[in-house]
């Protein structure tokens, strides 16, 4: 059977998304592993999936490259919401959009789009992360020693789990494909985490770098820029409302005085096509 799907990405962070309304995948694990492969597939970070919901205006299923299914994507989000404006599946310029990290909410901000990430999550087990169970929290600048390196990690969940890490090495040159792997499948993540390394540049500018879990090393990404902004914050390295500038481009994120975070940036559509499943 083929399928129909859209390329899109979000900073160059690139997705393969399916219009499954009426028709869904009988196996998207294996899907999102087959044909998000760049040299046997589309390629892409992830697979994005538009399902209709009881609960909200629509759900999103989402799946890394490896298969494995993941909480919530903010550059995936963005580009989910432009595709359904500009296929007119809804009029709506807020969308509620159901994800396994609860109702995510879209809105239309000119030629980008403004999410409503919600409220950080800094509890421990519920990042998940396995530190000792009367540490305060959040937890800022703990520390993990990976073979040769020690790091200090502030622990965020926007709705799946982050470790940001601020270093003063140069980004360009920093071996992230070597660092990364190791922290994200420490044992001290229980689900695998995202590995954000970042150079604070002043109060407005935060440059991010990012090791996806299940996905790798990728150009964007939107949770990961959400709680890269919130870990600065918290450590006063950035104000409320701070630009991170990531390799495939810049999002403004704002903690907002209602505690919710505000994600804004572009999502572009590059081809359609069609593939047999």
């Amino acid at each position: 059977m083929k399928i129909a799907f859209t390329k899109m990405h979000g900073l160059g962070n690139d997705f393969i998304v399916v219009n499954c309304l009426e028709n869904p995948l009988s196996d998207p694990s294996r899907f999102a592993a087959v044909f998000c492969d760049r040299r046997f597939g589309i390629g892409a970070d992830q697979l994005i999936l538009l399902y209709p919901s009881e609960k909200a205006d629509f759900k999103m299923l989402i799946y890394n490259a490896d298969g494995g299914e993941v909480e919530m994507c903010g550059n995936g989000i963005r580009c989910l919401a432009k595709y359904i404006w500009d296929r007119k599946l809804s009029e709506k310029k807020i969308l509620n959009i159901e994800t396994l990290a609860g109702i995510i909410k879209p809105e239309m901000a000119g030629d980008m789009v403004r999410v409503d990430m919600g409220e950080p999550v800094f509890e421990p087990s519920k990042i998940p992360v396995a530190v000792a169970k009367d540490i305060a929290y959040p937890v800022k600048d703990y520390s993990l020693v990976i073979e040769d390196r020690g790091f200090r990690a502030t622990f965020v969940s926007m709705g799946n789990p982050h470790a940001v890490i601020f270093i003063d090495d140069d980004l360009e040159e920093f071996p992230i494909s070597k660092y990364g792997p190791l922290l994200e499948n420490h044992p001290i993540f229980p689900n695998k985490a995202n590995i954000e390394f970042v150079n604070a540049k002043g109060k407005d500018r935060l440059v991010m770098r990012v090791w996806e879990r299940g996905s790798g090393q990728t150009l964007a990404c939107g949770t990961g820029a959400s709680a890269t902004g919130v870990a600065g914050m918290l450590k006063g390295l950035s104000d409320k409302t701070v630009t991170v500038s990531l390799s495939g481009g810049d999002l403004i994120i704002e903690w907002a005085p209602n505690n919710h975070v505000y994600m804004t940036g572009p999502a572009v559509e590059v081809f359609e096509g069609q593939i047999r499943e």
